[in-house]
């Protein structure tokens, strides 16, 4: 396979060549982008026939793209097709001849065909809070506003619009897989809206079931009900986890039920107890830590020890004060580090926002260590590790990485094509740079989770936005109203 890049010279030639070849196309052809209005508009499928024929074939070609499999084993490819056959990746190489009667092609020329990004921790059912505490810290102002005032006045639709808006804005940012720590299970009708509304966007999901308010809260011991109803199937796009804090009761819980555990650690308890729970034998392989801030050597070899998984959110941690986030420290105790959003009643929760953060804070924080005379700096983290931290280590965390999270033939086909063409990218020079470095969401272009096509040509496929606007905005209002919580929307 003479495309297929081998090392960065070989990277180098092939690029530019195909590069170039496509930049001529470019200037034939007249080719714009295409900018994604603010409110993401609904692709009608009955006015595009090519969204028609990838909807209504078994297979599907994505013919021509820059390649990022994020697989060592399989290598990049300068340009190559990637074929989708029954939902999984059936093969990756240039030039796959196919039968185009029985095969929907994708032109994806100008595209960088790569895993959809993973976001291993976030509350969802906050979808409809966003930016709404734009300066907060995590204490007092989220811990007091967002998670008593305001979640204690969420009914279950309410977490539907929550739930709704978010997946469905995460699609389409190109997230195709994330974990919900799903912080108001108030009722088991609470957590059966969050579920419905994760289940109805076609996202790919684990969720996180964690702690309500109130006397009609069953949690813990509701998730055996959530385990033989809506996760009683195993081939499912939702997975379950059980969500909590560090408590050695809800551990226990997690390992009688079979599942893993998602837990958060911002404080300087973190460490005291995580060594009592290893002592107790309650921390297995799959465990998911979030933050993972204020630890010292001795907790990141017991998360690393016990086969842990690290979710860091580097742009909430900085801007709400959780500490210094833990990406060298994670890397010093040889911890591959996943990344998340946490929370976008602060900031963000596209997926670029967060890798950008990531590679300039590591990068930022080892050269200040060579200024300061340090011999021996931690290595400058690359884009193409960042990448990384986003696609394949995200699916280690959440446990699905023989799922998705490289475009492996077998693995099931979550696949996002990012416009190159566009003017804040072109031309493009490094692949996995432009993804980290420059681009945003409206590079988005198309977005298959297990192989059926979520977002086509910029836009949402299937779903009725102005419905879901309303949805959202009438749950906003009526959460406001009832925790008395006084919006300022100038402040």
């Amino acid at each position: 396979m003479s495309d297929q890049i081998e090392n960065p010279s070989e990277r180098e030639g092939t690029s530019r060549r195909g590069f170039l070849r496509s930049g001529a196309a470019l200037a034939a052809g007249g080719a714009a982008g295409q900018v994604l209005s603010p409110g993401a508009r609904a692709q009608p499928a009955g006015l595009d026939a090519d969204l028609a024929s990838v909807q209504g074939q078994r297979r599907i070609l994505l013919k021509g793209g820059v390649v990022l499999t994020l697989d060592p084993q399989l290598g990049d490819f300068a340009q190559a097709d990637v074929l989708i056959e029954d939902g999984r990746i059936r093969a990756v190489a240039p030039a796959i001849a196919v039968s185009e009667e029985a095969t929907a092609i994708v032109d994806a020329g100008n595209r960088i065909v790569l895993p959809g990004f993973i976001d291993t921790h976030h509350h969802f059912y906050q979808g409809i809070l966003r930016n709404i505490l734009t300066n907060g810290l995590l204490n007092p102002d989220y811990n007091r506003d967002v998670s008593n005032t305001l979640t204690a006045a969420y009914r279950p639709s309410d977490v539907y619009a929550g739930v709704l808006v978010t997946a469905l804005g995460m699609i389409d940012a190109g997230t195709t897989a994330a974990v919900d720590t799903s912080q108001v299970s108030h009722t088991p009708e609470h957590s059966d809206a969050g579920i419905r509304a994760l289940r109805e966007s076609g996202l790919r999901a684990v969720y996180a079931y964690s702690r309500g308010a109130g006397a009609g809260t069953k949690y813990p011991q509701d998730i055996a009900r959530l385990q033989g109803t809506s996760f009683s199937a195993r081939d499912q796009l939702l997975t379950l986890a059980l969500g909590g804090t560090l408590d050695a009761k809800i551990f226990a819980v997690a390992r009688e039920a079979g599942v893993p555990t998602v837990s958060h650690g911002v404080n300087g308890n973190t460490e005291r107890i995580l060594v009592e729970l290893g002592r107790m034998g309650l921390l297995q392989p799959g465990d998911e830590y979030i933050h993972c801030t204020h630890l010292s050597g001795i907790a990141w070899r017991l998360i690393r020890d016990t086969g842990g998984n690290v979710s860091l959110a580097p742009p909430i941690e900085m801007a709400m004060g959780h500490g210094m986030p833990a990406i060298q420290d994670a890397l010093d105790h040889g911890v591959r580090p996943s990344l998340s959003s946490d929370v976008d009643v602060t900031m963000a929760q596209d997926p670029f926002t967060i890798m950008r953060s990531a590679f300039t804070l590591q990068r930022l924080l080892s050269l200040q260590r060579t200024r300061n005379g340090e011999l021996n700096p931690p290595r400058l983290l690359t884009c193409r590790e960042v990448l990384e931290f986003a696609t394949i280590d995200g699916a280690r965390c959440a446990l699905i990485d023989r799922k998705v999270g490289t475009l492996t033939p077998g693995k099931e086909a979550d696949i996002v094509l990012l416009r190159a063409d566009r003017i804040n990218v072109w031309p493009l020079n490094n692949a996995p740079g432009v993804v980290v470095n420059l681009m945003n969401p409206s590079n988005v272009e198309t977005v298959f989770i297990a192989g059926k096509v979520k977002k086509w040509r910029g836009n949402l496929v299937g779903v009725d936005i102005a419905r879901v606007l309303r949805l959202a905005q009438e749950a906003r209002d009526g959460v406001l109203r009832r925790a008395d919580f006084k919006m300022n929307l100038l402040g």
